[in-house]
């Protein structure tokens, strides 16, 4: 068990930093893009916002949307967690499971916010039918290549205050990051296999 402590270590460490920074901002910043702790100047700041969708700020139009939503970042994070649990039972390559690792804290810490922020935070918004489960993702990290308000003859978008960058969390870092991981140890199994099917087709 305890060559599998560094895994669970870092999965706590990444989900207690995420939630710590979210509640952070929370408690000491004002919210909207008009207020900013910089940084690295103007192109490196904490801005508080909030999420009430998926990456980007997209949604499901209906009613419940936002709990099938929350729903699939349950099911995600259940599905993962036991998907870590076969790779440690297999012995799989540490870079799977590290992938895996950073996925589900992201997905996790993004889940708290969902479930439990409605309520403990009341940050749900007024068009929620109910707190529990429509909670918004908390967003901090502001990467501001350029920010302003679109013209209001732009479809849709018109009108509406937007960033070059999404303003993203700890959560997203993680998930970026096993995300990557994953992608590239695939590439790394796609060329061994590859190389050994051309090995094996020479001899």
């Amino acid at each position: 068990m305890k060559k599998y402590l560094k895994y669970f270590l870092v999965w706590l460490l990444i989900i207690l930093v995420d939630q710590g920074s979210k509640l952070w901002v929370y408690s000491h910043m004002s919210l909207g893009l008009d207020h900013h702790i910089k940084i690295f100047g103007d192109l490196f700041k904490f801005t508080y916002v909030l999420n009430y969708g998926m990456a980007f700020g997209w949604q499901f139009s209906f009613k419940y949307g936002k709990l099938l939503i929350t729903f699939i970042r349950l099911f995600a994070s259940f599905y993962i967690a036991i998907h870590i649990l076969r790779l440690l039972a297999h012995a799989a390559p540490p870079i799977w499971i590290w992938g895996w690792i950073l996925l589900l804290a992201g997905a996790i810490g993004n889940c708290i916010d969902s479930v439990f922020y409605g309520i403990y935070l009341n940050n749900a918004p007024d068009i929620a039918p109910m707190k529990w489960f429509h909670g918004q993702v908390i967003d901090m990290l502001h990467i501001d290549f350029w920010s302003g308000i679109l013209p209001d003859w732009i479809p849709i978008w018109g009108g509406q205050e937007v960033c070059v960058l999404p303003i993203f969390n700890i959560a997203d870092i993680a998930i970026f990051f096993g995300l990557g991981l994953l992608f590239y140890a695939f590439r790394r199994l796609l060329k061994s296999q590859k190389k050994e099917q051309t090995t094996n087709f020479i001899l």
